[in-house]
Parts: structure tokens; sequence; C-alpha cells
């Protein structure tokens, strides 16, 4: 989907991105092969066509930062088909208050569609641990993350680094109808939790660390077990949710069997 994206140029919104994909300019490509157009004026058209030609080349890269800087961030979805082989879900449990009221991060849950990797208050969850992790991945997603997850995470440990783009599957899932928090939307794709932790939310997450201070290892284990269904569970989300917000640009009624 990236590659039929032109909101990614200063001053093209939505629907000039769709007049663009009627006059048969579906790509990056298509648009540097055209020598004009009659609604960008030559000397926009020149400066679009730097921007483009460079764009080809960050992606062909695969530096996800540049689209991170570049590309508007409730956008970030347009990126989701080039960079989910190396994209991971994150989620955070924490003690249940604000970070400038005493509150911290209990534990870290990354997965990248292969392996869980969990990090836990006390162990091994330092900013440089998370920051190693993290490094490894051009592109994030979490639900909810642009608002709670990250910004917490970025309070607690100012080192951190998030400079890769952000799929929030919570705004994602708003812009196809789609409304709740994560236990309430999972039914609609077709996610069932393991039974020992099908019933639980945040709040018991508060109290199984509480139980797990006090040395109970079967209170770290479910809590841990519930952080990995919240984040293993996000990429089949993802790919439902980029196939909807694709479907919704119209960019599929000009394809005619293009390659996006």
């Amino acid at each position: 989907m990236i590659r039929n994206t032109f909101t990614i140029l200063d001053g093209i919104g939505q629907r000039l991105e769709r007049r663009l994909w009627r006059e048969g300019i579906l790509t990056w490509t298509h648009f540097l092969d055209v020598k004009d157009t009659s609604f960008i004026n030559p000397q926009r058209k020149r400066f679009f066509d730097e921007t483009l030609f460079f764009a080809c080349n960050e992606l062909n890269e695969g530096n996800a930062e540049y689209f991170a800087a570049t590309l508007k961030r409730y956008e970030h979805w347009r990126l989701f088909d080039v960079f989910k082989g190396d994209a991971v879900c994150l989620d955070i449990e924490t003690n249940g208050l604000s970070p400038n009221s005493g509150g911290y991060v209990t534990l870290v849950g990354m997965y990248n569609g292969k392996d869980y990797r969990c990090f836990i208050r006390g162990e091994n969850l330092t900013a440089d641990a998370l920051n190693e992790e993290l490094s490894k991945y051009k592109y994030l997603i979490t639900f909810f993350g642009s608002v709670f997850d990250i910004p917490f995470l970025k309070t607690c440990f100012r080192a951190l680094r998030f400079d890769i783009p952000h799929f929030d599957l919570c705004f994602g899932a708003r812009r196809i109808g789609l409304r709740g928090g994560l236990k309430r939307l999972e039914p609609y794709f077709g996610i069932q939790r393991q039974d020992e932790v099908k019933d639980m939310d945040g709040y018991d997450a508060v109290l199984l660390w509480q139980e797990a201070e006090r040395g109970c290892s079967r209170a770290l284990d479910l809590l841990m077990l519930y952080n990995k269904e919240d984040t293993v569970n996000l990429f089949d989300m993802a790919d439902t949710i980029y196939r909807r917000l694709k479907a919704l640009t119209g960019i599929e009624e000009y394809l005619n069997g293009s390659t996006p």
C-alpha cells in the first residue's frame, strides 16, 4: 500500500491522492514516469518527483525510520505489508498507578510473529534491554499504545527510543467502525483466549503483580500468560485491520491487477 501512497507528499491529501488514482497514476513509479499533470504545476511536480525518488530508494533500503518521520502518524498502517516481516507487537503491564503518582512498568511483552519475549521488573526490565530488543525491528504494533504504553514507557525509561513506524490497532479499528477495548474486539476477529486468563482484565494484572511480589510464582506465570495473550493476538488483528483500511481508501477499484 505504501507505494500507492501520495499523502507522503506535502500538500497532497486523500482527495488529491484519489484523483491521481483515477488518472491511472497508481504508484510512485507511475508518478515519476508522468511528465506533467493538469492539476499539479510543473514546479511542484519536480519537487514531488525528487521526494518520491528519494522515498523509493529509502524503501528499497528498508529504512523504516525515514517513513516514521515523513509519513503522517495515522498513515503508518500503510507500511504494514512492507514491514510486517520485521514487525514486533508490544504490550505492557503496570502497577495500576500513573507514572507521576508512583506508577511503574511491571512487565513488557514483545512478540515478533514467532517468539514471545518478556521483560520483568527486577529481573531483565531495563532501558538497555528494551532498546536492544526493539533495535531488531522496523515496525511496531500495539493496541492503544500511542496513548498508553509508549508514553508510559518513555516516562519510566527516559533513554528508550521509539523511532520506527507505529501501527496502533485501536485507532485503526475505529476507522473501520470497530470500537472498544482489546478484549471486546477479539471475538470479532475470532480470537479466543486460554481458559486461565480469558476473563482477566487490567485490574487482575495489577493484583497478579502484587501476589508475584510476595513470592507467588504461579501469579507471575499467569501475569506473563495474560500479557502474552494481549501481545500475540495483535498480529492477526493487524492483518485484518490493514486489509480493511486498504479497502476503505478505494485503491483496489483502480488497481485492476496491478501490484500495489
